[in-house]
């Protein structure tokens, strides 16, 4: 599998190739759908498929401000984008410039001069080029010009639509299960470990403190079950490779001690000898546990926790 950095990686004599084309936040199941119909037609026609996503997010450039919260780091998408049985990921930086290409010097520049496109497989919903000119039945009528077939695909799942924004309101509202559903795996929160309070090693259940990067989807202030484990870094070693743990999260501002910042911290269970400052982990949230409570004391809140660590034991053991 190839991994380009925009169009000027794209090697030298690259014949022809079905594409798919989109931003791909959560890469949901509507999106597994979409591209694994990219790579049925690549296989019909025995050519080789190629996903065209961006970074960063179009609304951060068109509408700066008004983007939504990211279900995915970059890397994390094009790692699961990779994971589709594609030949190839292309990452185009989306600078303003681009955006005010027209449909037609998009489809040009991008897909026939340098993919050399013969077929292209989009969300039936897909809009493109400046102030969102294109869709779908642009898409058809450029094919006919320039030698390609166009294919608009519905993004569903088991007959129900799926959306990054359907998605994001259902993790405000803390139903991280039915965002897994749609998603096809837990949800993914990553950054970097940086130190806290350090409340949860005096009471004896010390957690991870993660500092994700700004505009992170996070679900709902709640307690929550899941895993996590330490992903690589450019120029940076990973921590403990290899290595998966059950965990106890909790998303909030822990109102038991009149906290105001918001946080997400992450209790690997049965472990108490890992050193993650500094490291760079995944949290994969799959379970809700409850709401965050404020206790009367430490010692109530000490039971708790030691029951939601439990529970969280029994969920992520299957």
């Amino acid at each position: 599998m190839q991994f380009w950095h925009g169009l000027d990686d794209v090697p030298e004599g690259w014949g022809r190739s079905v594409v798919t084309i989109g931003v791909f936040d959560g890469v949901h199941r509507g999106h597994q759908r979409m591209v694994a119909r990219a790579v049925e037609m690549a296989h019909t026609l025995g050519l080789p498929s190629v996903v065209v996503t961006f970074d960063p997010h179009p609304d951060e450039v068109v509408r700066p401000g008004t983007h939504p919260p990211r279900l995915t780091t970059a890397r994390h998408r094009g790692e699961l984008l990779a994971g589709l049985g594609v030949d190839a990921v292309c990452v185009l930086p989306f600078t303003l410039e681009f955006s005010r290409m027209s449909p037609d010097e998009f489809v040009q520049t991008v897909l026939v001069d340098r993919l050399r496109v013969a077929g292209l497989v989009v969300g039936e919903n897909f809009r493109f080029g400046h102030k969102a000119a294109g869709d779908v039945e642009t898409l058809r009528t450029l094919g006919e010009k320039y030698d390609f077939v166009a294919e608009g695909v519905p993004l569903v799942s088991n007959g129900e639509a799926i959306s990054s924004t359907g998605i994001r309101e259902r993790l405000a509202a803390g139903d991280v299960e039915a965002a897994c559903e749609a998603l096809g795996r837990p949800h993914r929160v990553e950054g970097v470990v940086v130190r806290g309070f350090q409340r949860g090693r005096a009471l004896g259940v010390p957690t991870a403190n993660v500092e994700p990067p700004e505009r992170t989807a996070i679900p709902a202030d709640g307690v929550y079950a899941g895993w996590m484990e330490c992903i690589p870094v450019a120029g940076v070693p990973r921590a403990y490779p290899g290595e998966r743990w059950p965990a106890a999260i909790s998303v909030g501002t822990n109102p038991t001690f009149d906290g105001v910042e918001r946080t997400v911290e992450a209790h690997a269970l049965d472990r108490d000898d890992l050193d993650l400052y500094g490291t760079h982990v995944a949290v994969d949230i799959r379970f809700r546990l409850r709401d965050n409570l404020r206790f009367d004391s430490v010692e109530e809140l000490i039971d708790q926790m030691r029951r939601d660590i439990d529970r969280a034991r029994e969920l992520t053991s299957g």
